[in-house]
């Protein structure tokens, strides 16, 4: 097992946010969770990344107990978040948002590889290299946080609401990158609102309501459950 939530608990002062959430995420899996807005989704990946403490539960990763590290030291560890609305930094050049991605590495030699076999992946990124991020599309930023996100070499890749805000064919790039991603070896958990994108790229999948797991199962099993398609896929 890559990563193991067991049993997670997190308030936001009285607030509760999460309550009592166990997910698991095998080597080499897409995983989804999906919910409503204010479900807690983007919460757990906060969460996950040590960007928030949880009050209760375990958060295991590669079988060791990773609550309370410092985010960096999670980074490092193997775990990468690209967060909601992409948050890139549109002051610096794309390629400065990439060479932030691989902060914790100190192979130069690596990174450059890296950095050029992104700029292939993503060829907008190469034909832009040296343009400040905040000129970029919406679109064009998604695919600059992801593959910032991929400079660290990460096992397992956190990824909230990536199809947010974005053009159709856009999104279809978009899951097109996310399923070469894992077809690399890279584990993803996926947080959406799109629930049908969500479901058909994923192994597996829990659905999140009011900080709760509702229901899990297969993609295939979610994406053909009466309630899951009256509810979060509109048939």
């Amino acid at each position: 097992m890559l990563l193991s939530v067991e049993n997670l608990w997190v308030f936001y002062g009285p607030i509760e946010a999460i309550h009592d959430v166990s997910i698991q995420v095998d080597q080499g899996e897409i995983v989804s969770i999906v919910g409503h807005n204010g479900a807690g989704k983007s919460t757990l990946l906060k969460t996950i990344s040590c960007l928030l403490k949880p009050t209760a539960g375990q958060i295991k990763y590669n079988d060791g107990v990773i609550n309370g590290t410092d985010p960096d030291k999670v980074v490092s560890a193997g775990i990468s978040h690209v967060p909601e609305g992409r948050q890139v930094f549109a002051s610096l050049s794309v390629y400065d948002n990439l060479m932030a991605g691989a902060y914790s590495r100190g192979d130069a030699d690596g990174v450059k590889r890296d950095i050029d076999m992104y700029c292939q992946r993503f060829p907008i990124l190469g034909e832009r290299l040296h343009q400040r991020a905040g000129y970029l599309s919406g679109g064009e930023q998604q695919m600059l946080a992801i593959a910032r996100a991929l400079m660290s070499r990460p096992k397992i890749l956190l990824l909230d609401e990536p199809s947010l805000g974005l053009a159709p064919v856009v999104v279809n790039e978009v899951y097109r990158i996310i399923e070469e991603i894992r077809k690399d070896g890279t584990s993803i958990l996926l947080v959406e609102q799109n629930a049908n994108r969500a479901l058909n790229v994923s192994d597996r999948a829990y659905v999140l309501a009011s900080g709760q797991i509702e229901l899990s199962g297969t993609g295939k099993e979610m994406a053909e459950n009466d309630d899951v398609r009256k509810v979060y896929l509109g048939v």
